[in-house]
């Protein structure tokens, strides 16, 4: 009986193969040479990371140039008030002032007049400490404004820094750009980020919901987010590995099919990565999408649309899948 057991047991093994269902839930082949893929992810990261702190340097140019604004209309206003009154005084002069102490009728005319002169008094010296204070508030404002210009000139030469590098970058795949896929509106839930608009440094911290590793906080959200949209088809995301953004739970790659990594996608379910794909681009700045592969092509947020070579299968060329690939 043991012995009869042991010559069962390759025959169940083989049964169960072939009783698999044709599509595999393995995950995908990795994605792209590694050297090429390390210089287009820094390339990126850095072209966000400029731009995120361009868009808050031209925020804050904004705010400078309203609150600069309104300080120099106090300040025209105040000196128009103190003119007056200086002028008012100096023709007056001292003899003017005893004069209307002298010229007065009574006890209480005396209190009266006296604190009418000690109002004019207070107000002036109540509208030079204003104008003080407001002159050296302008000229803060002023350097704020000053910086903030000097720092979006920065933050513009960077960004066409890395886009000439990732350009270099994504010539070596060969061919050039492709055409996309339709852009819906965006809708996802805008990621949490730095107060310069920049994305916080993130690690695997998260447990990933479609394996038994870990993913970034961003990563999940993403994630969730396009669950929340209507995609629902298998995904893996996290992958053990030596590079890549699966290893650092920054990627997650999502079947075409309804059930996993099939063959080349066809009709819906190539009309399903094509939504998909277009649904994570409108949502890139939301999301921190640092790039998105489908279909021998792959996108980010500075070039577009390139085309792209893997290795010629329909894993390897993500013509079964749609990869994203997060900050």
């Amino acid at each position: 009986m043991r012995r009869l057991r042991w010559l069962l047991a390759p025959l169940a093994a083989a049964a169960l193969v072939l009783a698999a269902p044709g599509l595999a839930h393995a995950d995908p082949d990795p994605d792209g040479n590694p050297t090429i893929q390390d210089q287009m992810t820094a390339a990126i990261k850095a072209y966000q990371d400029a731009q995120a702190k361009l868009a808050a340097a031209q925020a804050k140019q904004a705010q400078f140039r309203a609150e600069l604004a309104q300080s120099t209309a106090r300040l025209n206003e105040l000196t128009g008030q103190i003119g007056i009154l200086v002028t008012a005084v100096y023709e007056a002069g001292p003899a003017t002032t005893l004069a209307t102490m002298f010229d007065a009728t009574s006890p209480d005319d005396v209190l009266r007049r006296a604190d009418g002169l000690r109002q004019l008094s207070r107000t002036e010296d109540r509208q030079l400490h204003e104008y003080t204070a407001l002159l050296a508030s302008a000229g803060e404002q002023q350097a704020a404004l000053d910086q903030a210009v000097n720092t979006a000139k920065a933050q513009s030469d960077e960004m066409a820094k890395q886009k000439a590098a990732l350009q270099k970058t994504l010539d070596q795949l060969g061919n050039g750009p492709t055409a996309g896929v339709p852009i819906p509106a965006a809708t996802a839930e805008p990621v949490r980020r730095n107060s310069d608009g920049s994305l916080p440094a993130e690690r695997c911290s998260v447990a990933d919901p479609t394996t038994t590793g870990c993913l970034t906080p961003r990563t999940l959200h993403a994630l969730q987010q396009a669950r929340k949209a209507g995609f629902n088809h298998f995904t893996a995301c996290f992958r053990n590995g030596t590079w890549g953004e699966h290893p650092l739970g920054r990627a997650c790659d999502f079947a075409a099919d309804p059930g996993g990594f099939g063959g080349i996608a066809t009709g819906a379910s190539r009309d399903y990565g094509n939504r998909l794909a277009g649904w994570f681009i409108a949502n890139a700045q939301r999301l921190g999408v640092m790039y998105v592969i489908w279909y021998h092509a792959i996108w980010n947020p500075i070039i577009g649309w390139h085309y792209y070579r893997g290795d010629g299968t329909p894993s390897g060329d993500h013509m079964n899948h749609v990869h994203l690939s997060e900050l």
